[in-house]
């Protein structure tokens, strides 16, 4: 019989629903449950498209003994990460703060008023390696739990005061200024890898937010080195294994330092933005490569992510059927000499291998290779390598496809709205502009209420009952802003006013200038969540303080201006310490610094001119001395040929 998640709307609660666990959704009906019947609470956090919780899943909720044991001594609650990410947010922190490390499945046991008291990742089904196995673990908490209760709960008392006294360094309400974003970029250049582009070692994420710094920073002061950094970066990742060299799109990290073997799972943010970030290298330095990519990841969330409805679903799943029943980490992507002269013939497989690195060794599990971009590309033939590319991505489609969890994400779809608009504007595709559009019709009519404000997901054209976090206002925002610059229709700007001042009325410090993550009518959990730096996306914090000038620049609103400015005090702070975590924050006050400039717009009509700047198209139409985006028009010139 199906358990309660059969009647969520989360792909990855719904993953679930036939467990013989007894599962719960968050909700206070669990907790009064566990009181009820005086057992703590199993608290499991996940999402759909992570490997290790499929694995943990199959080993342990998925076995009818281990099931059992939890339905009598726990009352078990899985929560989608990206549909709660408040939830997430919260524990994540207290996981962090008591062992140091983080990651998902999470795993924490609370006790029935949901304060923490043991905490974990994944549990393997036997000991391995020094980690008990999950049966260990859930003997000894209920051991816990009915031998010293008392001890228990004082101790998660404790947790719980402790997280209330964690404060945030806000650095006042001043912006940062020249030394504050130097300090920034010399620490980057310190933990700045040159031999392969990216920060720190294994596993190497993509860095997209500190990459749209580097380039801010360049454009305003002309920094060579911020440049060589952006590009370098961009370069290795288009070329390695990180990047589908058939497909288009990124994977979410690469597990070594040389960008080649990816975790296989594709997530929308990180496409959204780094097509962006590939999109404005092209502006910064007219790369081919740069336009390919972008252009490329582009099509690649039209085609593979779009859902029925316009919106973007938020991911594809690392693991797919290799053929033989069983689910495999990358099978869908992955590729051996064999196959490559099954597909192509001895004479065009030669070449595919030498071309994408393929070799009898492999560079991945059992002889497979990851396509990469060894070689210099212009030692080849073009046209045989499209001619290969076609018919290895056409067998490739004949493969069992990766799962794609379908819910739709608000702020992401805010991220990938304004990476589409700027794409589609850069390189004359008018299509992705109507893509852009369609999605934002989709946030517009599904998500968006003028007064009880935004949901942060939908799935199959229905809205979902949990309520936006920051992200999901800023993001959102931001992508209506990009729209507004593109089309010219100043109704994405209206909209993008009713988000933000939600955000100046609802997650605002009126005191400190600070925001949080949560709304001031959320539901009230152990702690407000807060946080100013990045993890996979920008921070929420940093994310509103660059919608919010951004609207100020198109409006001329001090009002707007000076909460973005308020909200910059952080970055003065964390910047010159963290520059990694606070990219995002780091790419908003240079736009703050730079502050509006005079351009001067030319081109004969914006499907012409849209191929060749953002900002022409922005500005097309308006009058000399109006403010639109973060430039100031100072000529509009007709007819006149542009770089």
């Amino acid at each position: 019989m199906p358990n309660r998640l059969a009647h969520e709307t989360s792909p990855y609660l719904l993953q679930h629903a036939d467990n013989p666990v007894d599962w719960w959704p968050w909700s206070g009906e669990a907790f009064e449950e566990a009181r009820k019947r005086g057992v703590p609470v199993l608290l499991s956090i996940g999402y759909s498209s992570c490997h290790w919780c499929h694995v943990m899943a199959h080993e342990s909720f998925e076995d009818p003994t281990t099931a059992g044991y939890l339905n009598e001594h726990f009352v078990s609650v899985k929560v989608d990460r990206e549909e709660r990410p408040d939830v997430d947010a919260v524990y994540m922190e207290a996981v962090q703060a008591a062992t140091g490390q983080g990651g998902w499945p999470m795993t924490v046991f609370l006790t029935p008023d949901a304060e923490p008291f043991y905490f974990g990742t994944y549990f393997p089904p036997a000991p391995r390696h020094g980690m008990p196995s999950f049966r260990q673990v859930l003997q000894g908490v209920r051991q816990a739990w009915e031998t010293r209760r008392e001890e228990v709960t004082d101790v998660a008392g404790k947790i719980v005061r402790d997280l209330a006294q964690r404060e945030i360094d806000y650095g006042g309400t001043q912006t940062p200024g020249e030394e504050e974003l130097a300090q920034a970029l010399l620490g980057l250049t310190r933990e700045y890898d040159p031999q392969r582009g990216g920060f720190g070692g294994a596993p190497k994420f993509p860095p997209s937010m500190v990459i749209e710094f580097l380039l801010r920073h360049h454009a305003r002061t002309g920094s060579e080195g911020a440049l060589q950094m952006a590009r370098d970066t961009c370069e290795r990742m288009a070329r390695g294994g990180i990047y589908d060299q058939l497909g288009g799109g990124f994977a979410r990290y690469s597990v070594d330092r040389d960008w080649v073997v990816p975790h296989f799972e594709k997530m929308l943010y990180d496409n959204a933005l780094l097509c962006r970030v590939y999109a404005h290298l092209w502006r910064a330095t007219g790369s081919e490569l740069a336009r390919r990519v972008a252009v490329e990841t582009a099509d690649f969330m039209v085609r593979e992510l779009r859902t029925e409805e316009g919106g973007f679903a938020s991911a594809l799943d690392a693991d797919s059927d290799d053929g033989t029943g069983r689910h495999v980490e990358g099978a869908y992507y992955v590729w051996t000499p064999e196959q490559l002269r099954d597909v192509l013939g001895p004479e065009e497989a030669e070449l595919a291998a030498q071309y994408f690195g393929v070799t009898e060794e492999g560079t991945f599990e059992h002889g497979s290779s990851v396509l990469q971009l060894p070689q210099q590309e212009g030692v080849f033939d073009a046209e045989r390598i499209a001619s290969v590319r076609r018919r290895l991505l056409g067998e490739r489609a004949e493969r069992p496809a990766p799962g794609r969890d379908d819910k739709v994400v608000a702020a992401w779809n805010g991220l990938a709205i304004a990476a589409l608009a700027e794409t589609g504007a850069y390189f004359d595709r008018p299509d992705l502009v109507e893509a852009a559009v369609a999605a934002a019709d989709l946030l517009v009519r599904l998500h968006m209420d003028e007064h009880a404000g935004l949901s942060r997901t939908s799935k199959d054209g229905h809205a979902g009952a949990n309520a936006g976090v920051l992200e999901d206002y800023a993001d959102v925002a931001e992508g209506f802003l990009a729209l507004a610059s593109v089309t010219g229709e100043g109704v994405w700007l209206e909209f993008a006013g009713l988000l933000l001042d939600h955000v100046l009325t609802r997650f605002v410090d009126p005191e400190s200038g600070s925001l949080y993550d949560t709304a001031a009518d959320a539901e009230k959990l152990i702690r407000r969540p807060q946080d100013p730096t990045d993890n996979a996306t920008p921070s929420g914090w940093t994310a509103a303080a660059g919608a919010l000038l951004a609207y100020a620049a198109h409006t001329g609103s001090e009002a707007h201006r000076t909460a973005a400015e308020r909200a910059l005090g952080v970055v003065r702070a964390l910047g010159p310490r963290v520059p990694r975590f606070i990219g995002w924050g780091l790419a908003v006050a240079e736009a703050a610094l730079d502050g509006p400039r005079e351009v001067a717009v030319v081109g004969s009509s914006l499907a012409d001119e849209a191929a060749k700047t953002l900002h022409r198209t922005a500005l097309l139409g308006a009058a000399p001395g109006a403010v639109v985006g973060e430039a100031v028009v100072a000529e509009v010139v007709e007819d006149v040929p542009g770089p």
